[in-house]
C-alpha cells in the first residue's frame, strides 16, 4: 500500500527538518499537530535542493540539480516519488494546491546558486530573495490559511516580509562562509571584503523593516500557526540583535550564533508572553 511508503516519506521529511536545523524544528514543533507535517514536507524540500548548490562540492552540482529538478516535475505531474522527500512535498502541494510558480520560482533561484557569484543590482537581489525566501513563506501560508484564499491574498505580503527578513539574516550570519567558501555575495552596492559599519547598519536597518511588516501578518495568523511562526520570528530577531552588537569585520570573519540554552530560554519567555496574550 503506498499509504506506507507515504508514511516514511514523512517521516524522512521530519528527520532532515530535526538533522538540518534545530531552530526551525523546534518552531515547527509549536505548529499544531494537523499542519506540522506538511512544514516538515516543505523544508525537506527547499533544504534538499539548498544542500546540492551549496554543499556537493565533490560532485556534478549541475547534474545533481537538473535530475532533482526532473524527479520533482515527475513527482508533481504523477503524484508520487521514489525519493521520500519529494514524494511528501507533492502530496502538501496537491493537498494545499499550492502554486507551481512558486516552486518554480523557488528552483530558478537555487539553480542560480550554481553559477552566479555576485549580485551588483538591488533588481538582481530582490528577484533571488523573491525565489529563495519569500515564495517558501508563501508555501507554508498556503498551509498556515488552510485553502482559505482570502486569508492568504491578506496576508501575503507580510508573508513575504518575513521570509525576506529570515532570508537576509542568513546572508548576514552566513558572510563568512558564502564570501570565502562559495565565492558568493548577495548584498549589492558592500564590499563584503571590508566590511565597514555603516554597510551593516544599512542592512540591519533593511531586515528590521521586513520585521516590522512581517510581525504585523503573525498577529492576523489562525491560531494553529500563530505561536510556531511567533517563535520562529523572535529567534531570528535574536539572532539580529546578536549580529547587530558584533563588530562588522567579526561578522565577517565568524560565524554568529544564537546556543542551544539560548534557543530554549527563547522558547520559554515567547511560550509565557503568549499565554498572557502578550502577542498583539
Amino acid at each position: 500500500m503506498k499509504a506506507i511508503f507515504d508514511n516514511v516519506s514523512e517521516s524522512c521529511s521530519k528527520k532532515v527538518t530535526k538533522t538540518y536545523s534545530t531552530s526551525f524544528s523546534m518552531a515547527t514543533k509549536m505548529l499544531a499537530p494537523a499542519i506540522r507535517q506538511d512544514i516538515y514536507n516543505i523544508y525537506g524540500f527547499v533544504r534538499f535542493a539548498d544542500e546540492i548548490v551549496d554543499s556537493f562540492h565533490d560532485y556534478n552540482k549541475e547534474e545533481l540539480f537538473s535530475k532533482f529538478e526532473e524527479d520533482l516535475n515527475y513527482a508533481l505531474a504523477n503524484k508520487i516519488s521514489m525519493n521520500p522527500i519529494l514524494n511528501s512535498f507533492q502530496h502538501t502541494v496537491h493537498n494545499y494546491n499550492i502554486d507551481k510558480e512558486l516552486i518554480d520560482s523557488f528552483m530558478s533561484s537555487m539553480r542560480l546558486d550554481l553559477t552566479k557569484s555576485e549580485y551588483l543590482t538591488n533588481e538582481e537581489y530582490q528577484q533571488y530573495i523573491y525565489g529563495s525566501a519569500d515564495v517558501v513563506g508563501l508555501m507554508c501560508l498556503k498551509v498556515f490559511v488552510k485553502g482559505d484564499a482570502a486569508k492568504f491574498e491578506e496576508l501575503k505580503d507580510a508573508a513575504m516580509s518575513l521570509g525576506s527578513a529570515f532570508q537576509k539574516v542568513n546572508f548576514l550570519r552566513d558572510l563568512k562562509a558564502d564570501y570565502e567558501t562559495l565565492n558568493r555575495t548577495y548584498f549589492p552596492n558592500t564590499n563584503l571584503s571590508a566590511l565597514d559599519e555603516d554597510s551593516k547598519k544599512r542592512i540591519i536597518e533593511e531586515i528590521e523593516d521586513d520585521f516590522r511588516k512581517g510581525y504585523q501578518g503573525i498577529l492576523l495568523l489562525p491560531a494553529e500557526a500563530k505561536f510556531g511562526v511567533f517563535i520562529a520570528y523572535r529567534y531570528y530577531k535574536r539572532l539580529l540583535k546578536k549580529l547587530a552588537k558584533t563588530p562588522a569585520m567579526e561578522i565577517k570573519n565568524k560565524r554568529i550564533r544564537v546556543p542551544n540554552y539560548e534557543k530554549f530560554g527563547l522558547l520559554t519567555r515567547s511560550y509565557v508572553k503568549y499565554q498572557l496574550k502578550l502577542v498583539k
